[in-house]
């Protein structure tokens, strides 16, 4: 008897674990709960259906989401294959697959067809905006490209100032979807770069409509690049849809250098005037250094900031502290991999890096020469 009660215990702790929120009508309590005061969204479904299979879970994290509102909108479903088939003749649900419909009945019982989306933040949405009653799905971060629409469109894509690459989509769209996270990541790239914008219209919203006919958008996703030299004749982007693509084609239209993996690339900060000092530097004679860091100084008054760390290496070194460019390149390198400085810092610390590694290359090289010219010596002094 003892084991009977704990089993049958077992049992209700079990089925209180799995009870879905999701309520199931039949011809017998359907309208006595549709149309007596309170919305309702209500799936016609078939237990077959693959379309319905596939509904499933996310339907039970909408109803989830609304739980807390049961006494002010409804989550249910009707098998209308099976028991419910009365309901589906009832409302125009009579073939397959589109038995996997989706319904909306106001309070008093008038039933619209729900033709959004189907995963749970449009069906969320959906509801939120038919009833005025909120889920408790948290909402997501905001995007790193910026949402514009009609009316924050011309100030940001047309700005002369910026360079803005916008792609123009629509919710349901599949090629969409695939290509949002590319994008995101692209834009969290650039996040640095305030002349260097990525956006986002959805072209198909109602208000927007008028942007998409603007710019000749009959498919989606369609992504233009606004140059900030020319905004009245913007460039069709044709590339692939992933992040390393969207990088390199900004960092050719934008005049950036941004790595994929984020923060700048090897290149940033590179000026080839000063690297070609930086070899007669170290390829030079200590008296002779000197005059190159000397004419390096003149000519970086000319240059601006982006030569002072050239200069301040050359200082170092003259200065007799060649380990400076191994334990300052170990450094940075160091502070770099940790990624816990602002972004600002970050790219100056690449910079500084990368100067180094111009300076290390040749040191690197000209000690490789000198190894093999010891190596030489060696086999010539061993041969006699």
């Amino acid at each position: 008897m003892k084991f009977s009660f704990t089993f049958l215990a077992t049992v209700a702790s079990l089925g209180g674990a799995f009870a879905s929120n999701v309520l199931d009508l039949t011809p017998d309590n359907f309208h006595d709960i549709v149309g007596k005061g309170k919305p309702a969204l209500v799936e016609f479904f078939a237990p077959w259906c693959g379309h319905c299979k596939n509904l499933a879970p996310v339907y039970e994290q909408l109803a989830d989401a609304f739980s807390h509102a049961k006494d002010k909108v409804v989550i249910a479903k009707v098998d209308a294959d099976g028991v419910g088939k009365p309901l589906g003749k009832e409302y125009g649900v009579t073939g397959f697959p589109s038995l996997s419909a989706l319904k909306w009945f106001n309070a008093e019982g008038e039933a619209e067809k729900y033709e959004g989306g189907r995963d749970l933040d449009a069906l969320a949405g959906f509801i939120t905006t038919k009833s005025g009653v909120k889920s408790n799905i948290k909402p997501p971060p905001p995007p790193a490209y910026k949402v514009l629409d009609i009316h924050t469109f011309d100030e940001v894509a047309l700005d002369t100032d910026k360079d803005v690459l916008v792609t123009f989509t629509a919710p349901w769209c599949g090629h969409c979807k695939r290509l949002k996270p590319f994008y995101e990541e692209a834009a969290k790239v650039f996040a640095p770069e305030s002349n260097c914008v990525l956006a986002n219209v959805d072209a198909d919203a109602q208000n927007n409509r008028p942007l998409a006919e603007r710019y000749g958008v009959g498919s989606f996703p369609t992504i233009y690049f606004f140059p900030k030299g020319n905004k009245e004749d913007p460039e069709l982007y044709e590339g692939e849809r992933t992040k390393e693509a969207f990088v390199q084609y900004l960092n050719e239209k934008c005049g950036t250098q941004r790595s994929p993996a984020g923060g700048l690339n090897d290149a940033a900060g590179r000026l080839p005037e000063f690297d070609t000092l930086a070899q007669k530097f170290f390829d030079a004679a200590a008296a002779t250094r000197q005059e190159i860091f000397q004419d390096a100084a003149a000519l970086a008054q000319s240059v601006g900031p982006a030569a002072k760390h050239y200069i301040k290496v050359m200082e170092k070194v003259v200065n007799g502290s060649e380990e400076y460019l191994e334990k300052e390149s170990k450094r940075l390198n160091s502070i770099l991999a940790k990624r816990t400085l602002s972004d600002a810092k970050l790219d100056e610390l690449k910079i500084k890096a990368n100067v180094i590694s111009a300076f290390r290359a040749v040191q690197d090289a000209a000690a490789v020469a000198e190894e093999k010219v010891e190596e030489f010596v060696a086999r010539e002094a061993a041969e006699l």
